[in-house]
């Protein structure tokens, strides 16, 4: 699924899905880097980040996969 992925203001991360038109805050991250693992969002879900290189810039849309069983 598309999501877009970027950091608000005050510097939380936060993932967009449009075909739900949702918004949350990513609560927990795999990797220090984000890139290439499972990000944890507030509603639950586990979305799988696919590899970026190191220094990709904010916001970017990328094709994640979910992990959650809950919609």
């Amino acid at each position: 699924m598309k999501v877009m992925i970027r950091r608000g203001s005050n510097g939380v991360l936060s993932a967009y899905v449009p075909k739900k038109d949702l918004e949350e805050p990513i609560v927990s991250q795999e990797k220090e880097t984000l890139w290439g693992g499972m990000v944890t969002l507030a509603n639950g879900w586990q979305l799988a980040l696919p590899e970026m290189p190191e220094g990709t810039t904010l916001p970017i849309t990328v094709e994640a996969k979910k992990f959650a069983s809950d919609d």
